[in-house]
């Protein structure tokens, strides 16, 4: 590998050869990067930060049980379904515009849900927060994945960029916890309003973006079945919590879901302008990339979930003190992505990364399916933590590189768009299945464990925690099932040694 300058750089008024030949890089490409890392940190923040503030916001608005989940559900569908569409609207108008529209509707959107007076408005809200961050995330990602394409230079960005994917979920949980005990549950929401703003004021200074493509157009029936099987698809797994798996609805919407997914893909393969052009999944690279990023995501999200529970629920943690249990894992995701994966992938293939990151993530969720309702945080749950921590930080990262390396400009919107579709539906799949599993668990334990009323409160302790134990392991196999994925299907070189671009690499 030549000591040589990135071959290209994002400039206004530049449009570099389809061989390379460009500007010379963007001196304030770094800073360029903090604004990107910013703005994707708002996002992942935003699916977790308000698990911790629910109770106290459920209680402000007068929330039901059953319906207290939309307040979870109605972010993540929106954003899980739209990523897509989003991701075609930057390569049509241009990233930086679309970036920056993102942001401001975002900060609009948390706006009105800090200031909700009704459950209706706060999950109307949530939702439109989804929205803009369907159109934000992909915007921020092919920003990164064209302004950086040294080897080098690539890996150290998105090695950052992979800490704040991997780590921000749990940060949420600590921020949740912090602002919910010491200012208000709606500062939850508030918060994002500055971190925009700021995000805003450095894209106008310092990001720069080609022109859109204009050749490219918006696929309105792509739009309507795709987004509409994966809100059909999320929707069911999360009525059959309460429902129960044989209901009616649930068959339907599942039946229904898939069957949309299906009329998806046979229109992607016939339109003039696909929303998911299939050449974008028929790379294996990519699709392996795809499918590890949806499958470890199932399992860490249904993690986050269940944790926050067993924190406040049975160990009695205070809000604060469930945030802080989650910084050990979020320190081993940045060490694993910023200092492990970054430096070994300009010489390592990656699945030489996620295959050995997916089996520790896998070892350390099984770890936590040994908890009872007495096991102790430093004994326990500090070690499973370590390992899941690692794992994520050797895998998100080269996904992400690995995912966008070498995709056609026009295509880089979308691209970026289908990985993080691929961490949110995953995320939601996960938590509306892992639950699931978790409370038919707790039922049937209860049903069979309650046999002197007198020790109901403990059977019921005990009952909670086997739910949980049992989604787990469900969680195990996910991780099990991405690390045979990630080992299989990618089969990319390293860059940093010759070898070609992720999206290059033949099907050998």
């Amino acid at each position: 590998m030549s000591d040589s300058p990135p071959a290209e750089a994002i400039r206004t008024a530049s449009t570099p050869t389809a061989h390379g030949t460009a500007d010379a890089p963007d001196p304030r490409r770094w800073w360029g990067l903090v604004v990107i890392a910013l703005a994707q940190l708002m996002v992942v923040l935003d699916a977790t930060i308000v698990n911790i503030a629910l109770p106290s916001a459920q209680k402000a608005l007068g929330m039901s049980d059953g319906n207290r989940q939309w307040v979870i559900t109605a972010y993540t569908l929106a954003f899980g379904g739209l990523l897509l569409l989003g991701g075609r609207v930057a390569d049509l108008v241009g990233r930086k515009r679309t970036f920056i529209i993102g942001l401001i509707g975002f900060a609009v959107a948390s706006a009105i849900g800090g200031a909700s007076g009704s459950p209706g408005m706060l999950f109307a809200a949530r939702a439109l927060q989804g929205v803009f961050g369907a159109v934000l995330a992909p915007s921020a990602l092919s920003l990164m994945t064209t302004t950086f394409t040294d080897p080098r230079e690539r890996g150290k960005a998105f090695g950052i960029y992979g800490a704040i994917a991997g780590a921000g979920g749990a940060l949420g949980l600590l921020l949740g916890g912090i602002l919910t005990s010491y200012a208000n549950w709606r500062w939850c929401l508030y918060v994002n309003i500055p971190i925009a703003a700021v995000a805003v004021i450095g894209a106008l200074m310092l990001l720069h973006d080609r022109p859109g493509h204009r050749e490219a157009r918006l696929d309105i029936p792509g739009v309507i079945l795709g987004c509409g099987g994966l809100v059909a698809v999320v929707y069911g797994f999360s009525e059959a919590e309460s429902r129960g798996w044989s209901d009616a609805l649930v068959v339907s919407l599942l039946i229904g879901g898939v069957a949309l997914l299906a009329a998806f893909v046979f229109w992607q393969s016939k339109t003039e302008h696909p929303l998911l052009p299939l050449r974008i999944l028929a790379d294996r690279n990519r699709a392996g990339c795809f499918l590890t990023m949806g499958l470890a995501t199932i399992g860490m999200f249904g993690l986050f979930l269940f944790m926050t529970y067993y924190f406040q629920g049975i160990l009695e943690y205070s809000p604060v003190r469930s945030g802080l249990a989650f910084l050990p894992m979020s320190a081993m995701i940045i060490l694993g992505s910023t200092q492990v994966s970054a430096r070994l992938l300009p010489r390592t293939p990656p699945r030489l990364l996620m295959v050995p990151g997916m089996l520790l993530a896998a070892s350390g969720l099984a770890v936590l399916t040994q908890l009872g309702v007495d096991s102790a945080y430093a004994t326990h749950v500090l070690p499973a933590e370590l390992l899941l921590g690692l794992g994520m930080g050797l895998t998100f990262m080269p996904v992400f590189s690995t995912a966008t390396n070498g995709v056609r400009p026009q295509d880089a919107g979308v691209t970026s768009a289908m990985v993080n579709t691929s961490q949110q539906v995953g995320g939601s799949l996960g938590t509306a299945l892992l639950n699931t599993i978790a409370t038919s668990a707790t039922s049937s334990y209860v049903g069979r464990h309650l046999t002197n009323p007198t020790q109901k409160a403990q059977v019921l302790r005990e009952g909670i925690v086997h739910g949980y134990t049992q989604a787990i392991w469900w969680g195990v196999a996910a991780m099990l099932i991405a690390a045979v994925a990630a080992g299989v299907l990618v089969v990319a070189r390293p860059t940093g040694r010759g070898g070609a671009p992720a999206g290059a690499a033949a099907a050998h």
